[in-house]
């Protein structure tokens, strides 16, 4: 499936969820069982667009002005995937499978991304509630701390010195930007990719006996 095919899929999945008050997990299964020509990659791909919508919603309402399913989408990718105008454009361009093209409004929006007169907790994807509570913890830093609890984690590797240097397995997977860990030595991080075509949830890492994960 193209970009933009994955990403229709999302706006679809998140529609349905919203319509029929359901669990993320259910409306992705059934999906799935609907569009048997998906594979596991496209599959997991756009699992990955939903629940970084589902984190990422009360923010990216905000930016848009807008709460339906596709502007919960297009505001994720700007502010989570950190894709700029063009390139969420690229993927909502109208073709064949893909979300019809912005509209002028949505590119101004996407360019702009202000959250700057957003309360705290919708610039930093909390529920309302716990305001008071995490302001008395992190005062002024509750935003980024909510930021930061709303977006998936990178995956960190641990590698098996009795079989590789670090050096070595870092080598071995390049095609996946490893980067050493900050808080050990024998550590390596993956961050996903914008479109999740490295390396997706559910991926199995293999390297010849080099190192386990």
């Amino acid at each position: 499936m193209t970009p933009g095919a994955r990403l229709s899929a999302a706006i679809e999945v998140i529609a349905d969820i919203e319509t029929r008050r359901r669990p993320a997990a259910d409306a992705l299964k059934d999906w799935g069982l609907v569009h048997r020509f998906a594979g596991s990659a496209d599959r997991a791909a756009i699992a990955g667009l939903v629940y970084d919508t589902l984190r990422r919603r009360a923010s990216s309402a905000h930016i848009m002005g807008d709460q339906r399913p596709r502007a919960a989408v297009l505001g994720m990718l700007r502010l989570e995937r950190k894709l700029d105008c063009d390139a969420i454009a690229a993927r909502a361009d109208g073709g064949r499978f893909a979300p019809s093209p912005l509209s002028a409004d949505e590119r101004a929006r996407l360019a702009a991304a202000d959250l700057a007169g957003a309360p705290p907790w919708v610039a930093g994807d909390y529920p309302q509630w716990l305001d008071p509570h995490l302001a008395r913890v992190f005062g002024e830093e509750r935003i980024a701390e909510g930021e930061a609890l709303a977006s998936r984690a990178p995956l960190d590797l641990r590698v098996n010195g009795l079989k590789a240097e670090p050096e070595a397995a870092r080598d071995a997977l390049a095609h996946l930007n490893p980067v050493p860990a900050r808080w050990s030595p024998v550590g390596l991080r993956i961050q996903l990719d914008a479109d999740e075509t490295t390396l997706t949830e559910g991926t199995e890492i293999t390297v010849s006996g080099h190192f386990n994960g």
